[in-house]
């Protein structure tokens, strides 16, 4: 006799314990996140392996992979999670006190100074029990490949053109300076024009970024021009030490420019006018648009972005950029 249609015994514990499981790999980090024994997780893994006919994490020396089938429907399972979650939890019922489900973001680097700092200290403040993790992405096109797999919950991105089939919201604006050596040639200079800085050696931290996600390098290639990036560094932090040293120049935001020029060492000089000015947005996919978390979370980046623009302070007339670092 066939099995009735919906008589399979999945039911909502074992597709929590299964999407865990899934993005986890490991059965005690399940049980640890999820506030169970190993022995119960394990005996749902059992219990999973026998409804869904096929072993979904199985041996790869010391660790746990997914099978073809778990990466298969890892997504399917965070998907119907997900929109159950957001018919049974109304955003203005949701306790992030509560929210205990891992959140991934991908931030540049260049954010770190001003953003992601007061972030963590709001997260830490307001949901104590939500693992945050500002990700790095190696290849751009992971960054939206893994939006849609729901690996990142949602980006902050500064790129000139956001793609036209994820969800956008604005943050902040600033204007656009390079930073030098105060022995450079054209400190003290209030700005260069455009033909001035494509003669300069630029330093850059994302050598492998494409200008269709460089806020810099995608203004230059709408106007036809490109920079000559002469060295690249792997870290924003190493940024300061190779300008102190080198007549290179680096091209940023006024916040994060002023910031290195108050050690006395290093010039601000405005960047060429077609730059114009570098706008930061938030991105996330449809798959998490009503997810209590994810709304919860984009109404914090919005509360950080309005204290950065109170705070910043305006150089001039022409500009009133709200704090942030650039490229």
């Amino acid at each position: 006799m066939a099995t009735p249609a919906g008589d399979h015994g999945l039911d909502l514990r074992l597709m929590r314990i299964l999407d865990v499981l899934l993005d986890e790999c490991s059965v005690s980090k399940t049980a640890t996140i999820l506030g169970q024994s190993q022995p119960s997780v394990s005996l749902a893994l059992k219990r999973l392996r026998e409804i869904l006919g096929d072993p979904l994490l199985v041996r790869s020396g010391v660790k746990l992979i997914p099978t073809e089938k778990g990466i298969a429907i890892r997504a399917q399972v965070s998907n119907i999670l997900r929109e159950i979650d957001a018919l049974a939890v109304s955003e203005d019922t949701f306790d992030p006190a509560s929210y205990n489900r891992r959140f991934r973001v991908y931030a540049a680097n260049c954010l770190g100074t001003f953003f992601m700092p007061r972030i963590g200290e709001l997260v830490r403040r307001e949901a104590p029990n939500m693992p945050l993790d500002f990700c790095t992405i190696p290849e751009e096109s992971r960054i939206f490949t893994e939006l849609e797999e729901g690996k990142l919950d949602l980006v902050i991105g500064n790129w000139p053109l956001p793609r036209d089939y994820l969800r956008f919201a604005p943050l902040l604006e600033t204007d656009i300076v390079l930073v030098m050596r105060n022995e450079h040639p054209l400190a003290g200079r209030s700005r260069i024009d455009l033909q001035e800085y494509l003669n300069l050696d630029h330093l850059s931290p994302t050598p492998h970024t494409s200008p269709a996600i460089s806020p810099i390098d995608g203004q230059l290639a709408q106007l036809d021009a490109k920079r000559e990036i002469a060295m690249s560094v792997a870290e924003f932090t190493l940024v300061p030490h190779m300008l102190a040293r080198t007549d290179l120049v680096f091209t940023s935001s006024r916040p994060f420019a002023e910031q290195m020029a108050q050690s006395g060492a290093f010039s601000v000089v405005g960047a060429p006018a077609e730059l114009a000015r570098m706008s930061f947005y938030t991105l996330w996919h449809e798959r998490s648009h009503l997810s209590p978390g994810n709304q919860w979370f984009r109404k914090l980046l919005r509360r950080v972005a309005k204290e950065i623009s109170e705070f910043t302070p305006h150089p001039s007339s022409e500009t009133s950029p709200e704090a942030i670092s650039g490229n």
